[in-house]
């Protein structure tokens, strides 16, 4: 069977899916899901219907079915975002694209703070630092949404929720999976690779706490292809804390923390071995508030980070880098129909070149929602962004959606929005080592969305989507001149398909479908299609298996051993994984997972390892 006919099979099962589903559909006594609530592309929770955006919700019980991946694999299953990287071997850099866009264009937040590292070239946080055991959910708003987020939220918001405390006095949660870790040319089953995790948490009256470690180590792989029957490992550990006490029913505050280190060896590039090494140490506190009073609330966020990483090789450097960020905000709801957000969002951001350098932002925002109880939706804001290197860009955003409902829960929403964003340049841009310019201007960026979502039933939801993204002022490096805003515009296309289906009270059918278009140029390492289906089935009260499959098509990448770089073609692939857990009691699960079952041979990364058919195997016990 080739790659197309894989494809096309894909979507018939699709259809035979939305058909039987709505068979189903019929006894609605048997299956109930709840109106599911998003809150990232607003920051009110809203019902899905109310929101004028395909919010991609990953839940708690979707992370704890994907045990033993990391936070890199299971975003790269979702409509819309390729991981460069997360298929490779455990330290390799990541290469983030949403919608065409780049890393700079992505903004993650974690707990609603935002988090870059200023010293890395585009100022990203590296998802590697990321454990998925201590994250409860995740949100991802795709599209321009500076106005309520500011700087690099150009292609999408990564929301990301950690566990909070427990309900008991005391609560301790132990995790621990082994497994492979090998090329499709190496199919040893060495035990490689092993992850483990302890959390202590509990709520005495006013006062909650939770403590949490993890650790990873993976051996097995050469971050490299070569001759050389090398390994390189890679380590990590991280602690977090967070403290809470809620004063009274109208003031809580929590305070957190976090330490995270790797220690990852790493080869001289590709097809080429080298003894190197990369350390990076991420440290983070903060505080989040809350004070509330009738139909409002007044929050305050607030974090300091610390970025430290060194590169042991023959090029050796220590980038260093922090940042402070505030975001203070006031929500008020004059009814139920009618949401407010006027908030001054604040950071500085330091590292370290041949001296100190600093920028700082200071963007004053405001952001309106209305919902009506005739189908109408509005989704308005601005934001101003005051930066200390380039002066002030405006953005906004307008975001309706109108909503026809019809019997039985069921409803059609149409949804549109017209939105603009910005990417400030990076600190190594402006002052770092290899042409920096102070002169550079943001990058600006605005997005067309228009779409229809489906709720057909109780069982089954189908949305669609188009998106136009147009980039002007977009960074680009001269070898002579350095650092520039190119005078071209580069225009990025796409539609995206997303199905949700319960056909049975056992069995979950979730589905999409991207495919991406750069209309000016070749888009670099980024796949125009590419499909992703997961089967969930619950085989009884306390056993449950997945069965997923990722299509991405062929790729253009750009060979460097060559001036100027050659383009090269990387063929299509698929990848089949499956899943299993089983409650053994009440308070422990043991599950197992085989990624790549067809050992599939393909290349992400030119002259770099991928993985090959991979086992885990792993138990979580909670006392």
């Amino acid at each position: 069977m080739n790659k197309k006919t894989k494809v096309i099979g894909i979507l018939c099962f699709g259809i035979s899916v939305f058909g039987f589903a709505q068979k189903q559909a019929v006894d609605s006594t048997k299956v109930q899901q709840l109106d599911e609530v998003v809150i990232t592309d607003s920051r009110f929770a809203l019902k899905r219907e109310n929101s004028g955006k395909t919010v991609i919700k990953i839940s708690k019980q979707e992370i704890e079915r994907n045990q033993g991946r990391t936070v890199s694999e299971l975003i790269n299953t979702q409509s819309g975002i390729e991981i460069n990287g997360s298929r490779s071997n455990t330290g390799q850099n990541l290469g983030v694209y949403v919608r065409g866009g780049r890393n700079r264009q992505v903004l993650v937040l974690i707990d609603g703070i935002q988090v870059s590292d200023v010293s890395q070239l585009n100022g990203e946080y590296d998802f590697r630092l990321l454990n998925l055991s201590q994250i409860e959910s995740i949100e991802i708003i795709k599209g321009a949404a500076s106005t309520l987020y500011g700087n690099g939220a150009a292609a999408a918001v990564i929301n990301i929720t950690t566990k909070k405390a427990g309900k008991e006095k005391i609560q301790a949660v132990f995790a621990s999976s082994i497994g492979s870790n090998q090329s499709e040319s190496d199919q040893d089953y060495d035990i490689a690779d092993f992850n483990n995790s302890v959390a202590i948490s509990g709520t005495l009256n006013k006062f909650t706490y939770r403590t949490a470690l993890n650790q990873q180590f993976a051996d097995g792989m050469s971050a490299a292809i070569t001759d050389e029957n090398e390994k390189d490992k890679f380590s990590k550990y991280g602690l977090d804390v967070n403290l809470g006490y809620r004063f009274s029913d109208a003031f809580s505050l929590h305070i957190f923390g976090n330490l995270t280190n790797i220690n990852s060896e790493y080869d001289g590039g590709a097809f080429f071995d080298a003894a190197n090494v990369f350390k990076s140490k991420q440290s983070r506190v903060g505080i989040s508030s809350k004070f509330s009073y009738k139909n409002g609330s007044i929050n305050l966020n607030a974090a300091f980070s610390e970025y430290e990483r060194e590169f042991i090789s023959n090029f050796p450097s220590e980038p260093f880098s922090k940042n402070k960020v505030l975001d203070l905000y006031n929500k008020y709801n004059f009814n139920d129909s009618f949401y407010t957000i006027i908030g001054l969002n604040a950071s500085e951001n330091e590292a370290q070149f041949a001296e100190e350098e600093i920028f700082t932002n200071i963007d004053p925002y405001l952001n309106f929602v209305y919902v009506s109880n005739f189908g109408l939706n509005v989704n308005l804001g601005g934001r101003l962004n005051s930066h200390s290197e380039y002066g002030s860009h405006f953005t906004y955003n307008i975001n309706p959606s109108y909503v026809i409902k019809h019997a039985d829960d069921r409803y059609t929403k149409l949804f549109g929005s017209y939105s603009t964003s910005f990417i400030a340049p990076s600190l190594t841009q402006l002052f770092g080592f290899f042409g920096p310019n102070p002169e550079l201007d943001p990058e600006e960026n605005t997005t067309i969305e228009g779409g229809v979502e489906f709720k057909l039933s109780n069982n089954l939801r189908v949305n669609a989507l188009y998106f136009n993204r147009t980039e002007e002022n977009f960074f680009i490096y001269d070898f002579t001149l350095g650092y520039m805003n190119a005078e071209n515009k580069i225009k990025t296309q796409g539609l995206e398909l997303e199905v949700n289906a319960t056909p049975t009270k056992d069995l979950k059918v979730t589905a999409n479908y991207t495919f991406v278009e750069n209309r000016d140029a070749v888009a670099i390492g980024i796949p125009k299609h590419k499909a992703n289906l997961q089967l969930g089935y619950d085989l009884s009260e306390n056993s449950f298996a997945s069965l997923s499959y990722q299509y991405t098509s062929d790729r253009t990448v750009n060979d460097f051993s060559t001036f100027p770089a050659t383009p090269v073609i990387f063929d299509s692939f698929s990848l089949l994984n499956l899943y299993f857990s089983h409650n053994l009691m009440k308070n422990m699960k043991v599950f197992a997972g085989i990624d790549n079952i067809l050992n599939e041979d393909y290349e992400e990364i030119l002259g770099f390892t991928t993985k090959g058919r991979n086992a885990r195997l792993g138990f979580q016990l909670t006392l």
